[in-house]
């Protein structure tokens, strides 16, 4: 199984920022222009690019989509999108903009029946977003956490179709503290999928840690504040994880 680095660009009133974990009132911006960002990522050798719409995940539907339409088009890498997603409306206009992959995050815990009926329509097209405090599901932005155990929504989820998790440790967002990587190893073999960690990267060597595991179902790693903040360098990172595939 490969591994790949999905640099992040967090959207939140049209700029490109970061939050610390999950926290509104704690924003960083680091971009005025995704789209400027999507295209620097891609030309340093960005493989897929994740896009999260920040005010879309607290309304409870797509806020940023005509900005995200723009950044799938003005590069020729894939895209993958998570905030606000709750309706087939919501999923068959993202696609319609150019978008690869949808993450479900807040409605795969709460509309079950939509979740499934999305993943028998569109298979490999839904990510299922599972963020977590103390093992727990998280959902609307991180503000509630559900009663449902991260393992168990990933065993049930995989059974109806689900190819590809992508999993957050709360705590570890924005922190710079590395990634939970027994946490992520843990939901991929119980899933039996492919896992893409997120939150947490602060050094290239946390992906080399990471990739280490990708026979087990560590796909790839999502990393936002360290690229930004210039801690990890994405085209060295990915030419040394290309030197240990």
């Amino acid at each position: 199984m490969s591994f790949i680095i999905y640099p992040a660009i967090d959207i939140r009133g049209g700029k490109c920022v970061r939050l610390i974990q999950g926290d509104y009132a704690q924003e960083t911006i680091y971009h005025d222009s995704p789209v400027e960002a999507a295209k620097a990522w891609e030309a340093q050798g960005g493989e897929f690019i994740h896009l999260v719409d920040l005010d879309g995940a607290k309304a409870g539907h797509p806020v940023n989509d005509i900005l995200i339409g723009e950044i799938a088009r003005s590069v020729q890498v894939p895209v993958q999108v998570g905030g606000g997603i709750r309706t087939i409306d919501d999923v068959k206009h993202l696609l319609q903009l150019g978008v690869s992959r949808l993450i479900l995050g807040t409605a795969a815990i709460e509309d079950r029946a939509f979740t499934e009926a999305l993943l028998g329509q569109y298979g490999d097209k839904v990510a299922i977003g599972i963020d977590a405090r103390n093992g727990y599901v998280a959902t609307r932005g991180w503000l509630d956490t559900s009663e449902v155990q991260a393992e168990v929504l990933a065993k049930e989820l995989a059974a109806k179709g689900a190819q590809t998790f992508i999993f957050t440790d709360i705590s570890r967002d924005g922190m710079m503290q590395g990634p939970n990587i027994e946490a992520i190893r843990s939901l991929a073999l119980a899933s039996g999928q492919s896992v893409i960690a997120s939150g947490g990267v602060t050094t290239q060597d946390d992906l080399v840690r990471l990739a280490a595991y990708a026979d087990q179902g560590i796909g790839g790693a999502i990393v936002g504040k360290a690229l930004y903040t210039g801690s990890v360098d994405l085209a060295q990172a990915i030419q040394a994880l290309n030197a240990k595939a």
